[in-house]
């Protein structure tokens, strides 16, 4: 048996293969589609005690921005 991964251009195609599959001259799976983001959040929060709150997120956005916003005022 032989696998490929194959990206459909056309959506015409895929009526194609399912029809390929319903003759069970092939077999459709599907993959889960990794999410980076999502894997890196989750390894972040296993090693973490507590989240920080809502506040916490919020008064560390606003120093960021004030800092962004200061640095460039003086830089015109």
């Amino acid at each position: 048996m032989e696998s490929l991964i194959i990206e459909i251009i056309n959506p015409k195609a895929k009526s194609l293969i399912k029809s390929l599959a319903d003759m069970n001259l092939i077999r459709i799976k599907k993959e889960e589609v990794r999410c980076e983001l999502k894997e890196l959040l989750d390894s972040l929060r296993k090693y973490s005690d507590e989240a920080p709150s809502l506040d916490e997120i919020t008064k560390e956005v606003e120093s960021v921005r004030k800092a962004r916003y200061e640095k460039q005022k003086s830089n015109p």
